[in-house]
């Protein structure tokens, strides 16, 4: 097999699959590159630092770490690829995955080390070794070309995750997660929310494939391809569900007899439909809401108005500027998230008013719609000093169904656009939706009790999202349906 002992290569999809497709599987057949793949490679061989790839399981995710982790090994000189699985269990079937593909395609010169876990390739003096997940035996190595981590959800921690994700820049290398769905409010599904909640690009493609790319100035910093059941979907839906199986052996077929097997429903949501973390609590989806981002600013010098949600102790104080043009566009620039110091002292409210000062320098405040609760001093503070007006919008449940039902109309209609601010993003997305029982629905902590826990607490956060949706409801009464304000708010 000539073509498998090549010491260099372009790294190139079609470079890849020519490659691999010489490779002998454990069913004698040669390997195939499934599309979902090619559309994952094409990404890692952009460049992206980190990459992840979140599919159901049984989609072929061990195989495809053995032939990548063979692959980089045998076509760069004197790198160690090193792959991290969940577990010692785990740690064997991907070695007896590779291992399978060395003596079944008769690749020369490497060298199998069952004890070790560990692969060698003599013509490159490259190396890949499989170990359980932990940062205490990886903290030692510095990866080559990739690190890959397996099932990362499975991990006990993302200890090794943020290891390996600071010695990238060593040899500059390039962290690989494969993994399914992990266990809502957990260390990796909080990682897996940023990534998404920060991704400057969002695209769906089809119905089950997500694809978030994040880029700093045009250069690329992470990617993360997810496949899943849209929110809110029927999961017994099996067309839908083989969409989100990816793996071309696996057929509507085949997954109703899995089906027939599995009578747990959360079993099977996770590791066969993997959906989304957020699930059909989400108040807003990531789609909708980056469909809503446009490219455009609040113009300097247009008077704006500005939703003002104060947090003292615990809570953060959000302060999120409107340019009501008409109508048909209403755009929410980006959102000042000030976070209290936690440790028992209040927020400094000249901070507070720095940031007010600063908006008002560039566009006239023309109104601050605010919560009074504890706010009376700040309000005296805006009208003398600003010249601004303070609506008095309360956060009783009658106000927040009206912000709600505002707030999503708009968003749907294509009417409320916002600049893609990443603090604006993140509390918009960290809400669920909360049904009344009367049936009308408001924005809602995901979690209501306070943690001391900085991820956890930043997670519940949706201060933005509430300053928002408060100026947003009182400039559409007052500009496009003045009569309801005072029905509204007395």
């Amino acid at each position: 097999m000539t073509a498998l002992a090549i010491d260099h290569a372009p790294y190139t999809v079609e470079h890849f699959r020519e490659w691999s497709g010489q490779l002998v599987t454990d069913n004698d057949e040669l390997f195939q590159l499934e599309l979902h793949q090619e559309r994952f490679l094409e990404d890692l061989f952009a460049g992206f630092p980190i990459c992840w790839l979140i599919v159901p399981e049984g989609n072929g995710k061990s195989t495809f770490v053995a032939a990548l982790g063979l692959y980089a090994m045998m076509h760069s000189s004197g790198i160690q690829i090193p792959i991290a699985a969940s577990a010692l269990d785990q740690a064997r079937v991907i070695y007896q995955s590779a291992e399978g593909f060395v003596w079944r395609s008769n690749i020369q010169y490497l060298r199998c080390f069952e004890g070790l876990k560990q692969i060698r390739y003599s013509k490159t003096h490259s190396r890949m070794q499989i170990f359980p997940g932990d940062d205490r035996t990886g903290d030692g190595i510095i990866p080559g070309k990739y690190a890959i981590l397996d099932e990362l959800h499975r991990h006990r921690s993302l200890a090794l995750y943020e290891t390996w994700k600071g010695k990238l820049p060593k040899r500059g290398a390039q962290l690989i997660v494969i993994s399914t769905a992990g266990e809502v409010g957990g260390e990796f599904e909080l990682e897996r929310e940023r990534l998404r909640q920060e991704g400057t690009t969002v695209d769906r493609i089809g119905r089950c494939f997500v694809r978030a790319e994040n880029r700093l100035n045009g250069k690329p910093i992470s990617v993360m391809h997810e496949y899943g059941l849209p929110e809110g979907s029927n999961i017994d839906d099996l067309e839908l569900v083989k969409e989100a199986n990816p793996l071309s052996t696996i057929t509507v077929e085949s997954l109703a007899e899995k089906r027939a097997g599995v009578r747990n429903n959360q079993h099977w949501s996770r590791f066969t439909c993997n959906l989304a973390t957020r699930g059909s609590a989400a108040a807003i989806s990531e789609i909708d809401w980056h469909r809503a981002k446009v490219k455009d600013e609040i113009p300097p010098e247009v008077p704006i108005w500005v939703g003002l949600d104060l947090g003292w102790v615990v809570d953060t104080t959000a302060i999120v500027p409107l340019w009501f043009r008409d109508s048909d566009y209403r755009l929410l620039g980006p959102a000042t998230i000030l976070t209290p110091p936690r440790d028992g002292t209040n927020q400094d409210p000249r901070l507070i008013e720095d940031e007010l000062r600063r908006l008002s320098s560039r566009n006239a405040i023309e109104y601050v719609v605010m919560d009074m609760t504890n706010g009376n001093q700040m309000a005296t503070w805006i009208e003398e000093e600003l010249g601004a007006k303070v609506i008095s919008h309360d956060q009783k449940i009658p106000s927040q169904v009206i912000d709600y039902a505002y707030f999503t109309e708009a968003l749907r209609e294509g009417w409320l656009v916002h600049t893609g601010d990443p603090g604006l993003t993140r509390h918009v997305l960290n809400a669920i939706g909360r049904v009344l029982p009367g049936g009308d629905i408001t924005f809602a902590r995901p979690k209501e009790s306070r943690t001391t826990s900085a991820a956890v607490q930043a997670q519940r956060e949706i201060d933005g999202l509430v300053a928002a949706a408060m100026v947003h409801s009182s400039a559409a009464m007052v500009l496009t349906r003045p009569t309801e304000v005072t029905l509204a708010f007395t």
